[in-house]
């Protein structure tokens, strides 16, 4: 059990109200930068958003999902087919937040390559941030660099390198949510790289390159972001 006392910050669950908090289930996402179902229907009853999500209203990533703490993380597609309305999961300067997509761009969904392994007979699978494992991907995919996917085949469709001049999202650390170019990159052996950007106002800073996340490039965005970035 979790109380509400303990709770992430990014759930807004103020204390008075109740003594404990919904727990997440079992997932790849940390316990700290994870939602589901039964906070961001916060406007219904957890008897509601139980009776919303076992009627297979709710899809998460274009599966349908009727755990109410199933977690969702950055860049999970949240879709409601009732009502026809899709999320995406994008930090602001607080932590995650949902916004409106079309439903064009509710059919693909950005991954972030953490890790490359052999396979038998020499076969690469990437491993991206969202646990997924996938066979024969372009070898021209290495770590750090973004894949797109088609949700209902899951196919890679596209990917984005790890170079300069692209735009990126800070995933974490003191400027979460900052949306800037990547200009450099330090390499530390034996400790972390840093990665170093600037944003839209000409502000340089540095950054771990685990809390990079790349989100398109020098021609634009990949993903809607809200107006004010």
């Amino acid at each position: 059990h979790l109380k509400r006392v303990a709770a992430p910050e990014h759930a807004m669950l103020d204390t008075l109200t109740g003594v404990f908090a919904p727990y997440s289930a079992t997932s790849p996402h940390k316990l700290r930068e994870c939602f589901h179902p039964v906070i961001w229907l916060k406007y219904a009853p957890r008897d509601e958003v139980e009776k919303i999500c076992i009627q297979n209203f709710v899809k998460i990533d274009g599966k349908v999902h009727t755990d109410t703490t199933y977690p969702d993380d950055f860049m999970d597609v949240i879709s409601i087919g009732k009502t026809g309305e899709n999320f995406p999961l994008i930090y602001d300067i607080r932590d995650c937040f949902a916004h409106h997509i079309t439903p064009e761009e509710a059919k693909y969904q950005l991954w972030k390559v953490r890790q490359i392994f052999m396979g038998t007979k020499g076969i690469p699978h990437p491993v991206t941030h969202d646990a997924h494992t996938i066979c024969y991907p372009k070898f021209l995919i290495k770590v750090n660099d973004i894949i797109q996917i088609d949700l209902k085949t899951g196919n890679i469709t596209d990917f984005i390198k790890f170079n300069a001049g692209n735009l990126c999202m800070v995933t974490g650390g003191a400027n979460l949510g900052r949306v800037a170019m990547i200009t450099d990159r330090e390499r530390h052996p034996g400790s972390f790289d840093v990665a170093h950007v600037k944003d839209a106002n000409g502000n340089s800073f540095a950054i771990q390159l685990s809390n990079n996340f790349v989100i398109g490039t020098d021609n634009g965005p990949w993903i809607s972001l809200p107006r004010e970035r």
